[in-house]
């Protein structure tokens, strides 16, 4: 088949001639209405709301909304991050309290093995940077609301220590029971005054005259109280609960009866020599569980008898 050709009369030489750059001038002219049908007619789909469903404008809303989501996902991420220090600054200041209330502190390995696991990674099925985003946020969330659970727990048992120690500090044996003078040395083996023999001393002697007021040294209910057959003469035996008790012995009068509380500071019986012993004192024990312990090391040689007795006095 032959190509196509255009001709057309000239009037100039008055002959008929081939038309030439006819065809570049058509395709030229035919490409230019191309697009400017094609930019109208984006024009009237965007302005209809994309009835045709080309997606462009949509596009261009995801890509910013993409943008955007990528800004908030960076500024929830540094917030994160300084929740969590400002969770770690507490667990430190957690860790103080726990001390003051005699409780050990949550070291380091505790913390981590609470964060315990593999770090998964997760497809969110979104970009790979947003998806890496999304799976550090994760994370740092889920690192939060372990720290948090844990602080919660502790804050719970030191509060119930604390508790529990408002009720205990008041019924340690904590003061000397009553003015006079006594041995450093005096709890353990020595030499028994009487039998004259090397014998295990169960408490210490505070060294006083006959009728010396004699103090409770700890918050407690009175378990025994009157003359024994062991040597001691007139005694008192005060459970204290948290495991203590203590003896008051060789008294001369007491002034309560089993079953009554009592409270650090009342006065419970004068000083005697009754029992087993070479001259007036107080005999004094403290135990812990069962197990004696060395009343020295509860003494407190600065109270102030008198001042206790003042509010005894006012209290009547």
């Amino acid at each position: 088949m032959g190509k196509f050709k255009l001709y057309y009369f000239s009037s100039r030489t008055l002959s008929i001639v081939e038309a030439k750059w006819f065809k570049t001038k058509f395709a030229s002219l035919a490409a230019l209405l191309g697009m400017v049908m094609l930019v109208v007619a984006f024009e009237v789909n965007h302005l209809l709301g994309d009835v045709l469903g080309l997606g462009i404008q949509r596009n261009r809303a995801l890509v910013a909304e993409n943008a955007v989501l990528k800004d908030q996902l960076r500024n929830t991420s540094s917030r994160l991050q300084i929740l969590h220090r400002r969770l770690l600054a507490l667990s430190e200041q957690g860790n103080e309290l726990r001390l003051l209330v005699d409780l050990p502190k949550i070291d380091e390995d505790t913390r981590e093995a609470g964060f315990g696991g593999t770090d998964e990674r997760m497809d969110f099925g979104v970009s790979g940077n947003v998806n890496h985003m999304l799976n550090d946020l994760s994370l740092s969330i889920a690192k939060a609301e372990r720290e948090l659970q844990l602080q919660q727990a502790s804050y719970k048992e030191t509060m119930e220590r604390y508790e529990r120690n408002r009720e205990m500090y008041p019924s340690i044996p904590a003061i000397k029971p009553m003015e006079g003078n006594y041995s450093m040395h005096g709890f353990g083996m020595r030499l028994h005054p009487v039998f004259g023999v090397q014998m295990p001393h169960d408490g210490v002697d505070i060294a006083n005259d006959v009728g010396t007021p004699v103090y409770a040294t700890g918050d407690a209910v009175v378990e025994s109280a009157g003359r024994t057959e062991a040597g001691y003469g007139i005694m008192l035996m005060l459970n204290h609960g948290f495991g203590y008790t203590t003896v008051y012995a060789h008294l001369q009068k007491i002034f309560v009866r089993s079953g009554q509380r009592v409270n650090r500071g009342d006065l419970i019986a004068l000083s005697g020599r009754t029992g087993i012993v070479t001259g007036p004192h107080l005999h004094y024990e403290v135990r812990l569980r069962g197990i004696l312990q060395n009343p020295v090391d509860y003494f407190f040689d600065d109270v102030d008898y008198q001042t206790i007795k003042d509010q005894l006095a006012r209290s009547e």
